[in-house]
């Protein structure tokens, strides 16, 4: 990473994660070398924290926004406001239309909506179940006459003055948008699709303007509650987040951009923050992190990766499995189940802004879920928080420098996080100050460490056939923490862990990709011509999709011979209740032999994510879904490959010495710049390097080395 201060840069690319605490962006030249800038998130307008990162990063290279952005191609955007609209809900007001007689399931949702994101103890008491608030209030919602069943046949015809009905009725509501999901229209859209038109009319005929959203348009999928969930956030909280992300895209051309952002999509590739299904970067920030990974992976070599990201408000796990991501066709999130491909995770909500609390009853600790967010904790006395979080632990325990926090623009008191905590959890708890303090931490890092070894174990593997690899801004700080003992085959910090899940945003393909459900089953040994006539059913689902990815990129000025498109497939054995997305080997699928190559394909992924001897081809198959991905290609980081210098850290890297307290007692750390240390050198804990965005700590037991890469090594000596 060069830190020079020349003025002859070509900055080409910017990527962006915009967290609850902190706003990172990465920004990449010509020759892919690449600088990140840091800065307190802005939530009350989101532009204002990304300008100051921004500006932060580029002083590093002597240059100012307006110089850098003149030649900026593309700019790519993570973050987490349309999540936190959703969990808060904050969105539009909404009209639904469904079936008549179904007007209470959006409401009722699924069972387990009622107990999503509760600890086990409480999923199997009833007692403690609740149903949150729907998006789209009973008294929005209106049903028209049709019915059509299961297989598509139509059952009941379309009553269409129900559906003009309804559409007035909405309309004299003053909704925002309407939202249209019938039963089954993912197999049979006609219906759907006329009731869209009638509600059109309607709102032309009103005068007003009143988006419609069809699910047929916009998730052609099974599962009617997790489509209708899926196409509400569509116009209840998509739509807002258009308008934010128009708001930044001007802030930035205010300073001379010629780019339109481009945004993290849920299922690891990129899309034009105008693009239809906006609801598709619900959740973006995390996911840049486990693409920038797999980047780093297919490039040096690194097949199965363990992501761990610590920011200020959640530790967030993804597993890379030889260099394939597990992609969920119906994930939860804000407890709601939704019908959108997401890149696999799993969240715990502690991060190094979590509150700390005793409970009242057991006096045991209890750690967030709610956070300090941008405001850091008691420590920084401007944050007005007055409950201690994880940070002031830090602070109490010599880890961080109060004058350094990101780079000295917010200066934290020690003796602040110190009073709070003696206060609040130490004198209640009988213990020193220092003790509650690394109580807390290694309550924190032996959570994290269960939480790491069960989703590696629940894969059938041992971390000692994983790569861990440690980013998030508070992630270096517990790196040794949570993987202590747990045999990784590599523990990896990157030098830009700060930023490194904007690093993921600069490195993600443009990519839009679209999903349609089907039900095609098919015996071991069919006769020909019946593997003909399915392989023509996926073909025509693939011909669908793809005009709809072509369409979206010609909205961005890219002509069909520029995008690669890439299908793939939904399989699994006949009877089984889960299935695999497959890559598929072929560009078309028209005869006998090209189905043959979509099942060989399925069978050899059958067995590399289960076992050989699990492979089942007797029940026949099933194909449950088509997929259609579409990209072109951008410019991506260059990973460092610099000259390895002797073991010993030069003299100019040392920073003097700072005591930190670890299990029982004060010890005295070296302190290293982190900028300053050069590839092959090795540092023995004690220590704790630091740069403005992160800190390493490598305590006693520990080493670490850098290598031509930029990446640190963290093993137990």
């Amino acid at each position: 990473m060069q830190l020079d201060k020349e003025n002859v840069r070509s900055v080409q690319v910017l990527g962006i994660d915009a967290g609850g605490t902190m706003t990172d962006t990465f920004f990449v030249d010509a020759e892919g070398d690449f600088v990140v800038g840091k800065s307190q998130s802005t939530p009350e307008n989101e532009a204002l924290g990304l300008i100051a990162s921004s500006k932060e990063g580029l002083e590093h290279w002597g240059l100012t926004l307006e110089d850098a952005l003149e030649k900026i191609q593309t700019g790519v955007y993570s973050g987490t406001a349309m999540l936190n609209r959703v969990v808060q809900r904050k969105g539009l007001r909404c009209g639904l239309i469904v079936n008549a007689g179904m007007e209470d399931f959006h409401r009722m949702g699924r069972a387990i909506q009622a107990y999503l994101g509760f600890a086990y103890e409480d999923r199997i008491h009833l007692n403690t179940h609740y149903y949150d608030e729907p998006l789209v209030p009973r008294h929005l919602t209106r049903g028209v006459m049709e019915r059509v069943d299961m297989s598509g046949t139509v059952v009941i015809p379309l009553r269409e003055e129900t559906a003009r009905v309804a559409a007035r009725e909405l309309i004299a509501q003053d909704v925002e948008g309407i939202v249209i999901s019938l039963l089954h229209s993912y197999k049979n859209p006609d219906h759907e699709r006329r009731v869209r038109d009638i509600v059109e009319a309607e709102v032309k005929a009103s005068g007003k303007t009143i988006p419609v959203f069809a699910s047929t348009d916009y998730y052609p999928v099974r599962k009617e509650t997790h489509r209708t969930n899926t196409t509400i956030l569509e116009a209840y909280a998509a739509e807002p987040s258009r308008q934010t992300l128009n708001r930044i895209s001007t802030a930035f051309k205010d300073h001379g951009s010629r780019f339109d952002f481009r945004v993290m999509a849920t299922h690891g590739g990129t899309i034009s923050w105008k693009a239809k299904e906006l609801a598709r970067t619900i959740v973006s920030g995390p996911i840049g992190g486990v693409i920038g990974a797999k980047y780093l992976g297919e490039t040096l070599g690194y097949r199965n990766i363990a992501c761990s990201d610590i920011g200020g408000t959640s530790f967030d796990v993804a597993l890379i499995t030889q260099n394939e991501l597990t992609i969920r066709n119906d994930p939860d999130m804000a407890r709601l189940v939704l019908s959108l491909p997401l890149v696999a995770m799993d969240s715990v909500g502690a991060g190094a802004g979590s509150f700390i609390r005793l409970d009242p009853y057991t006096r045991a600790i209890k750690l967030g879920p709610d956070s300090a967010g941008y405001r850091v904790g008691v420590c920084w006395p401007e944050s007005g928080i007055d409950t201690v979080t994880i940070s002031d632990c830090h602070m109490i325990l010599g880890y961080l420098n109060p004058d350094n926090f990101l780079g000295g623009q917010v200066k934290l008191d020690r003796q602040r996080a110190w009073d709070a905590m003696k206060e609040q959890i130490a004198d209640p708890l009988g213990l020193t100050v220092e003790e509650a303090a690394a109580g807390v931490i290694e309550l924190l890092d032996s959570d994290l460490r269960d939480y790491l070894r069960s989703m590696i174990s629940g894969k059938g593997s041992s971390p000692s056939n994983f790569v861990c690899f440690s980013y998030g801004g508070a992630g270096p700080v517990h790196t040794y923490g949570y993987t202590e003992g747990l045999g990784f085959e590599d523990v990896i910090v990157p030098a830009w862990a700060a930023g490194f899940s904007a690093f993921g945003c600069a490195a993600a393909d443009f990519e839009y990709r679209y999903d349609k459900s089907l039900d095609i089953n098919i015996d071991e040994h069919a006769h020909e011509h019946d593997k003909v006539a399915q392989a023509a059913i996926l073909q025509a689902a693939w011909d669908e999709l793809s005009e709809r990815v072509l369409e979206e990129f010609a909205l961005n000025g890219y002509a069909a011979d520029k995008v690669e498109l890439q299908p793939g497939f939904r399989m699994q054995y006949r009877g089984q209740l889960n299935d695999l997305e497959i890559e598929s080997p072929i560009a078309r699928a028209e005869s006998a032999d090209d189905w043959d190559a979509l099942v060989e394909a399925f069978n050899e992924t059958y067995g590399r994510v289960y076992a050989a001897s699990a492979r089942s081809p007797e029940l026949g198959y099933s194909v449950t879904g088509a997929i259609m991905r579409g990209t072109v290609p951008i410019p991506k980081p260059r990973i460092p490959s610099e000259e390895l210098h002797e073991v010993a850290p030069p003299e100019a890297s040392k920073l003097g010495t700072r005591q930190f307290y670890r299990k029982g007692k004060w010890v005295d750390a070296q302190l290293y710049q982190m900028e300053s240390i050069l590839p092959g050198n090795r540092i023995f804990g004690p220590a704790i390097i630091e740069s403005d965005a992160t800190t390493f700590v490598v305590p006693d037991g520990f080493e670490t080395w850098l290598d031509e890469h930029r990446l640190f090594h963290l093993r137990e000596a």
